[in-house]
């Protein structure tokens, strides 16, 4: 923070990234989550590289995009080389006063494949949902049956920048706000894209925004290099949608070991 007064800083001048501010001001408060609230273990790290680029490819869910900000601040404690995720997230996020401004400053860029494309191939670790609204506003009875990934997008960047899809399975987010029934017209009167309802909220108001303590686990599996690919390939529909289904279906297999090994979800 001295630095930024003396007029030295390293914030990314075209997303405005800030990773003194993320470090210093942003995290903590995640990190009080991760360690004491959700005990998250976090395993796998050494499958993510200690420089260099790579693709992040998580499941998603929980209502509110917390599991994105539990993996970011694991990745940034845990990890040896203490990376920065970059994270891509929906437009939506930028359209809300303050929120958007600390996304950027903590290192998110909206969701496209330019933006995506742009930080690989500068070396950047980075991190995608494919699932997006679809992952977090499903309902608790659909709880880590994981939702149509988009159109492989992440795929086709991965193999025209040539950089490891690292596929990351996370337990624990889909029991912090059980939605257990959604209002379509409220959520239009809103312009959300769903209006959860919880055994908590919004009956308790506020009280209800609270995420329940369940026990996580996130671990990070196998690379799946992409830097065999030939230019011919990086736009074939087939052979996006059959990577994009191997890295989904490696996903689904070690949810269900997670699940098998974590037992229930409290105490």
């Amino acid at each position: 923070m001295l630095r930024r007064l003396a007029g030295d800083s390293d914030v990314d001048p075209d997303s405005g990234f800030d990773p003194e501010f993320n470090k210093v001001l942003l995290m903590p408060a995640a990190r009080a989550l991760y360690r004491n609230w959700f005990r998250v273990r976090m395993r796998g790290l050494e499958h993510v590289p200690a420089a260099g680029a790579g693709l992040v490819v998580a499941n998603h869910s929980g209502v509110l995009p917390v599991d994105a900000i539990m993996l970011q601040v694991g990745v940034l404690d845990e990890h040896p080389a203490e990376r920065n995720l970059r994270l891509l997230s929906a437009d939506l996020v930028y359209t809300v006063p303050v929120l958007g401004g600390l996304a950027r400053k903590s290192g998110h860029v909206p969701a496209s494949q330019e933006h995506a494309e742009e930080l690989l191939r500068s070396g950047e670790l980075v991190g995608v949902f494919p699932e997006g609204f679809k992952g977090i506003g499903k309902p608790f009875a659909d709880r880590y049956r994981l939702q149509r990934f988009g159109r492989g997008g992440f795929a086709s960047v991965a193999m025209r920048t040539g950089v490891p899809i690292i596929p990351c399975a996370i337990v624990g987010a889909e029991e912090i706000y059980p939605m257990v029934a959604n209002l379509p017209e409220v959520a239009a009167k809103l312009r959300l894209p769903y209006f959860p309802v919880t055994p908590l909220f919004p009956l308790f108001g506020l009280l209800g925004v609270v995420p329940l303590p369940s026990k996580w686990i996130i671990e990070f599996c196998d690379p799946v290099p992409t830097d065999g690919f030939t230019a011919d390939q990086w736009e074939d529909r087939d052979v996006i949608v059959e990577l994009a289904g191997k890295v989904k279906d490696t996903i689904a297999r070690k949810l269900d070991e997670l699940l098998a090994e974590r037992g229930p979800a409290f105490g």
